[in-house]
């Protein structure tokens, strides 16, 4: 595949200067040389679609002082999100050689009007997938990063298709609605939590889910919810058969204090409204970079 191209452009307010030799620290002495960045995608899954395909046309990435530049790929990426559970990554940029210093976001350059081929599949039914303003504006990331002087920056994006899926109402031009919900995290900083789902935990016709809250004993609630939202949840697949636990992993977390609770009651969660969730097994977890944390329920 031919490497993408790149473009530089100036953002409005900032005078020209060469992108080789200007200021990236936001005013400090100013910075040269160059590192390279790369950038994955990956996905919270949403319990009520089989596939969600969104087409991606580039990246564009914003320095500190306002020198963006514009990545486009020959030919779109089609990824079907849903395929990147459980720490599966699929890659936007591979080692761009971009200028050292600070860079203020990101943005996700989308295919994105009503008619495009974005999609989703829903019981063997295939529904139009319309992002408001993405055509005009992308999906942005406001976060903050550096790409040291020939260092390396590896960073993922989780897209969480749980928070995001919208079903419309009284547009006949889109069935379905993306509203994405992103998290930026660098990859040195990440670890994971793991464990298993024991039978004997599920109640009724189970939709199983864990959800994962920033801190301590936090008193679990849903998703767009009046109380705790989940900072991330994952998928539990209580459909196999003969089997007496239920495998999952919530990947991409920055090191740090966690709760993770699980419920059965993942597919009445409605991302725009309050809902009654019972949650079992609500217990605290220390993510620690490189390393998988285990909480079974």
């Amino acid at each position: 595949m031919m490497k993408p191209f790149h473009k530089t452009v100036l953002a409005m307010g900032v005078a020209a200067m060469t992108l080789a030799g200007c200021n990236l620290s936001g005013g400090s002495a100013a910075t040269t040389g160059s590192g390279t960045l790369s950038l994955d995608i990956t996905d919270a899954p949403v319990d009520s679609a089989t596939e969600v395909t969104v087409i991606f046309s580039g990246v564009d990435i914003q320095s500190a002082n306002g020198v963006r530049t514009e990545i486009r790929y020959d030919e779109s990426k089609a990824i079907d999100l849903l395929s990147l559970q459980g720490g599966i990554t699929e890659p936007l940029l591979e080692e761009e050689t971009l200028p050292a210093g600070d860079y203020e976001w990101i943005r996700l350059v989308l295919d994105a009007d009503l008619d495009s081929a974005s999609y989703i599949v829903i019981d063997e039914a295939q529904y139009d997938l319309f992002i408001p303003s993405g055509a005009q504006t992308g999906l942005k990331l406001v976060s903050g990063f550096t790409i040291p002087v020939n260092g390396e920056v590896s960073m993922t994006i989780d897209f969480d298709l749980r928070k995001s899926i919208v079903a419309p109402k009284g547009n006949p031009k889109a069935n379905y609605f993306l509203k994405p919900a992103l998290r930026l995290v660098d990859n040195s900083e990440v670890g994971h939590i793991a464990g298993v789902i024991a039978s004997t935990t599920l109640t009724g016709n189970c939709s199983g889910a864990v959800y994962v809250y920033e801190g301590f004993d936090v008193e679990p609630g849903d998703v767009g919810g009046d109380g705790n939202e989940p900072l991330t949840s994952a998928m539990v697949d209580t459909d196999q058969t003969g089997v007496d636990e239920f495998e999952y992993k919530v990947a991409f977390l920055v090191a740090g204090e966690y709760t993770a609770s699980f419920t059965c009651d993942a597919d009445l969660d409605d991302p725009e409204e309050a809902d009654d969730l019972v949650f079992i097994g609500t217990q605290n977890v220390v993510v620690e970079a490189g390393d998988t944390a285990s909480a079974d329920f």
